[in-house]
């Protein structure tokens, strides 16, 4: 699953409509919790029937032009609306054109003015006092003020939002006080250094106070970003359309007014290959998720543009719950991660485009540790039979498993039944022969989501789960193996790890203001979670995402997510 980027999304078996043409299918079903958002390839578009309306001319001196509608196909159908509910990278793609944040991420450590122009820290790190943007209007009509960041902050962590993933990243958050309209003071509970970058992203954007005292039922998405919320037609698009008045982008913007598309529509399309004929076919101008298989084929068509984007934050990896069965013994668990010649399955399978991981976190993502994969278990099939023959498992049964006390050495990894082969399918099967060959058996059961997450994710009945998630800050760590960031607890511990160090270091790497204790303590993460085999890294995840060449002026952010705020259509 992946939060993130490749975020996964809640199923929902109600078929997508046909349009003009175009088939779409029923979107592949990822879980809409926050924390982990399952490594599934979540259902991405087909396009409006309104498309590549593009309904205005160049300027007469070639720069942008405005006006005109911009259909972006993605994988992922929208959970919710709210930004503070829903966890998927979805979400985060559409509400960041909908929601500015307090701070924008600069660089890998960086943060500039965004809704906020200043902010102290003081109180040991407890106390954040920012300084708002005035004459700033919601897209309700309601003033930015002081207030709006108090109610949306008091949104995220109240009980009654079912805050999962936004109410993490602020865990230590005690209180927000209005210290005049335009100067908030908010304090935490202790210090804590991911703070900012926690504020930064879409999922706790500022909304509108007026929109938050609304029945959940009643719920709109009102922020007072670059876009407004029209409509969402649920599994089919969600359409936004220009905030005429925007005056408020962050530091780095291409331009400081208005955007220029008069409407940005997402559609969702769980298929590869109905998504990329959407836009070479020209009904849509962009696609997320281009299918490896057909990357090369388009980098050689004219008429489009691709790009490859490392994300940053956790890579795919294979987590293994160490808590049961075989998995308790790290002999086992290191004997797993010897028998999985990864660089050759990730090669053939993803085309070069995806590189191999050997490390839990992204090469992209700050306090990254290259040393630390000396302590990963790498292909070695000698070293795995060893390993088993050591932990007791010596005999086999007449499939080549192994076998003590009668018991087969058996491990269970569950999948989502929804949705279409795709290439984590074909990677997850050679995984499974691979260590076949070993002697490990690895049952792979088909599940809806409500069994994955009831049975699985929070009844812990698996044994392996595999998960990516996006965020641009070494903090993910303990998201993924703090003690108390199990799923059940809307973390990312699907590996259950209970370690009193791991914790001490990522409470400490989150409270220290100081960068080399935070780096040591970080890269201690790293060299553990390798040692134990809590982790079999695979791949770093890549932002494949191509446009029309008729599409100009799009950039991406920290966590390499497109920004339309600054892009046009061209002749």
């Amino acid at each position: 699953m992946s939060l993130s980027d490749d975020t996964a999304t809640r199923v929902d078996d109600r078929p997508v409509s046909r349009r003009r043409g175009l088939r779409s299918r029923r979107p592949l079903a990822a879980v809409a919790a926050l924390a982990v958002v399952i490594a599934v390839v979540a259902a991405f578009l087909v396009a409006s029937a309104r498309g590549g309306d593009d309904r205005s001319g160049r300027s007469p001196g070639g720069g942008p032009v405005a006006g005109g509608r911009l259909t972006y196909a993605v994988a992922g159908t929208q959970v919710s609306l709210d930004p503070a509910v829903a966890a998927t990278a979805v979400t985060g793609l559409i509400d960041r054109n909908v929601f500015d944040s307090l701070v924008v991420q600069t660089g890998p450590d960086a943060f500039g003015p965004w809704l906020a122009t200043k902010w102290e820290v003081s109180n040991g790190g407890r106390t954040y006092t920012f300084t708002l943007r005035e004459g700033v209007t919601f897209h309700d009509g309601t003033p930015f003020t002081a207030q709006a960041v108090k109610a949306t902050l008091d949104h995220v962590v109240d009980p009654a939002t079912k805050s999962a993933y936004a109410a993490s990243l602020i865990a230590p958050y005690k209180q927000a006080r209005v210290v005049a309209d335009h100067v908030v003071e908010v304090t935490l509970s202790r210090p804590f250094t991911p703070f900012l970058q926690a504020l930064s992203v879409p999922y706790l954007g500022i909304q509108s106070p007026a929109a938050l005292t609304k029945p959940v039922a009643d719920y709109r998405p009102v922020g007072t970003g670059p876009f407004s919320y029209v409509s969402w037609e649920k599994d089919k698009r969600v359409t936004l359309r220009k905030n005429p008045r925007y005056a408020s982008p962050p530091a780095g913007a291409s331009h400081q007014g208005a955007p220029y598309l008069d409407d940005l529509v997402f559609e969702f399309v769980s298929e590869d290959a109905t998504r990329y004929g959407a836009l070479t076919s020209g009904q849509a101008q962009g696609i997320a998720g281009v299918p490896p298989l057909n990357a090369a084929r388009l980098k050689s068509l004219t008429g489009f543009a691709f790009s490859a984007q490392e994300t940053p934050g956790l890579n795919y990896n294979l987590y293994l719950n160490q808590t049961r069965g075989p998995l308790k013994d790290v002999r086992v668990r290191r004997a797993l991660s010897a028998s999985i010649n990864v660089d050759q399955l990730v090669k053939s399978i993803y085309f070069g485009l995806f590189p191999t991981a050997r490390n839990p976190l992204s090469r992209t993502t700050a306090a990254y540790d290259a040393s630390a994969e000396s302590d990963l278990a790498s292909y070695d099939p000698a070293e795995a039979e060893r390993l088993l023959d050591e932990a007791g498992w010596t005999a086999r049964d007449g499939n080549g498993y192994r076998v003590k006390d009668g018991k087969t050495l058996t491990l269970t990894w569950p999948y989502w039944a929804e949705g279409n082969k795709e290439q984590r399918d074909v990677l997850a099967e050679g995984i499974q022969a691979q260590a076949k060959l070993a002697g490990i058996k690895i049952d792979r059961p088909a599940v809806d989501t409500g069994a994955f997450v009831s049975k699985y994710l929070i009844g812990g009945a698996y044994d392996l789960v595999d998960v990516s998630f996006a965020r641009p800050t070494p903090d993910v760590l303990r998201f993924a193996f703090a003690s108390g960031n199990t799923y059940a607890k809307a973390g990312g511990n699907v590996a259950l790890v209970r370690s009193p160090q791991i914790d001490k270091w990522v409470e400490e790497a989150a409270e220290t203001s100081d960068p080399a204790t935070s780096k040591s303590d970080y890269s201690s993460v790293q060299r553990e979670v390798l040692r134990q085999a809590y982790v079999v890294p695979l791949y770093t995840p890549v932002q494949l995402t191509a446009f029309s060449a008729k599409v100009r002026g799009v950039a991406f952010d920290a966590q390499t997510y497109p920004v339309f705020h600054g892009a046009w259509l061209g002749g």
